[in-house]
């Protein structure tokens, strides 16, 4: 088999499983808890505070979905990072490595123009799948220089 074959299919989307398990149950038992919370409320509690206590709910879940959100996706033209918050769109040739020292909660990409970017869209939480996925990801750093033309000269 040689090195070309084992490169993954692209587009390929890599997501922390177990922050967002985590994340996303909390959403469901907080958001749940709430409107239980707001059904059996005394009567004396009027119609607005038990929308607030939903809409509390609601907006803990809103904070908690920016830790499941974090993803990395790799397409033919481009590698996205997707952050709790913010979005960025990477060319191939902007991203030279892609290194996650021992103790890291997640790896760093180093770009071209001498900075380095998080990837929280792979986590040492997940173990032997971060590692693998972290070598995925590595295996095709050499598309930013493949995708190029060749020029005649």
């Amino acid at each position: 088999m040689d090195e070309a074959s084992k490169r993954p299919e692209l587009p390929r989307t890599w997501r922390p499983r177990t922050v967002r398990w985590v994340a996303y149950g909390m959403c469901v038992l907080i958001v749940g808890t709430m409107l239980v919370l707001a059904i059996v409320l005394p009567s004396d509690w009027r119609a607005l505070d038990r929308f607030m206590i939903v809409g509390l709910g609601l907006v803990i879940a809103a904070g908690l979905h920016m830790l499941g959100r974090p993803r990395l996706i790799a397409t033919e033209d481009n590698v996205v990072v997707i952050n709790g918050i913010r979005t960025h769109h990477l060319a191939w040739p902007e991203v030279l490595d892609i290194r996650m020292p021992v103790g890291e909660p997640w790896p760093s990409v180093d770009l071209s123009d001498g900075t380095s970017l998080p990837v929280m869209g792979i986590q040492s939480t997940d173990g032997d799948l971060s590692r693998r996925n972290l070598e995925e990801f590595r295996s095709m750093l050499g598309r930013g220089e493949a995708a190029e033309p060749s020029r005649p000269g």
